[in-house]
């Protein structure tokens, strides 16, 4: 998944281009399980380790591109920015790598059910640190998420961790995120050149000892790799030129399609097993999500 939260200011009304970047980077999110399923059988953490360095570069080119590679010099001066940094590219490291293990494993079900539920979980996370009062349906919106997790734990016999790990990580990263002083392209170099300090040594290392797959893998595997910095940065760029061209309320609505794509792909190409009480518990979410749409809708046209 993207690794950008925060949107510019939004317009007074929806673009039909903005509506097409949107469509895109979020179609882009959404059959990324293909190219990480051709990854499977690579550790998640070498995958997480080329996704890191390749798109170093990447973000370089869009500072250099916005001329805004002076905010990384006056960051880099601000000790309280490189600690929030660092906090960030954590949660977004734990995002990352359970979310290539869930699709590399068979269990990109579980993965889609994160993000379904993820709104849901920001909801909360904003009533229990912000204060935020919720309305009577974003209460039962939730309650009706809590109840599919809970059958799904039934079900399973476990704790869908895969799925509350993809919540939580990616929910805290989101809130926290907000609240890093500069812009989100910067905040994403920021990120991927900080975990890139004990990423680019595990290639190294990976490498030279004869276990990494960049030249000791198939050329398939090696190509593979050396696209990480493209799957992770394309989508993003996208995606920001999106969110100047629509209103929130849209991308707010928009978001559900890369998780439905993620659902539809594990179980039409992957073949990950759909029992009938699982579905019922993904019923219970589009349901919550439903309401949770349709609370965000009135609150944006009651302002």
């Amino acid at each position: 998944m993207a690794t950008e939260t925060a949107a510019p200011k939004a317009p007074a009304g929806d673009t039909p281009r903005g509506f097409a970047y949107a469509f895109a980077a979020y179609a882009f999110w959404g059959i990324l399980p293909l190219y990480l399923k051709a990854l499977g059988h690579l550790s998640p953490f070498e995958v997480l380790a080329h996704r890191v360095v390749w798109s170093v570069p990447f973000a370089a080119v869009i500072l250099l591109v916005t001329r805004r590679f002076g905010d990384i010099a006056t960051a880099l001066r601000s000790p309280r920015t490189m600690v929030m940094a660092a906090v960030t590219a954590t949660l977004i490291t734990v995002n990352w790598v359970t979310y290539v293990y869930a699709v590399g494993s068979g269990h990109a079900i579980e993965g889609a059910l994160g993000y379904f539920i993820n709104p849901l979980f920001s909801i909360l996370l904003g009533a229990i640190l912000l204060k935020e009062r919720l309305a009577p349906v974003q209460m039962a919106a939730i309650a009706l998420a809590f109840a599919a997790v809970a059958l799904l734990t039934w079900d399973a016999g476990r704790l869908p961790w895969i799925s509350l790990t993809l919540t939580f990580s990616w929910g805290a990263y989101s809130f926290l995120r907000k609240t890093l002083p500069v812009g989100p392209n910067q905040g994403f170099f920021l990120e991927v050149a900080i975990l890139s300090v004990p990423a680019l040594p595990y290639i190294i290392w990976m490498e030279m000892s004869g276990a990494g797959h960049l030249t000791h893998g198939t050329t398939t595997d090696a190509w593979l790799l050396a696209a990480a910095g493209f799957a992770t940065a394309v989508p993003l760029m996208i995606y920001a030129n999106a969110a100047k061209l629509l209103r929130l309320s849209t991308i707010g609505i928009m978001q559900y399609l890369t998780p439905t794509i993620i659902f539809l792909i594990a179980v039409f190409v992957f073949h990950e097993p759909m029992s009938p009480l699982k579905l019922f518990a993904f019923s219970l979410i589009w349901v919550a999500l439903a309401m949770y749409t349709w609370s965000m809708l009135r609150a944006y046209r009651a302002r």
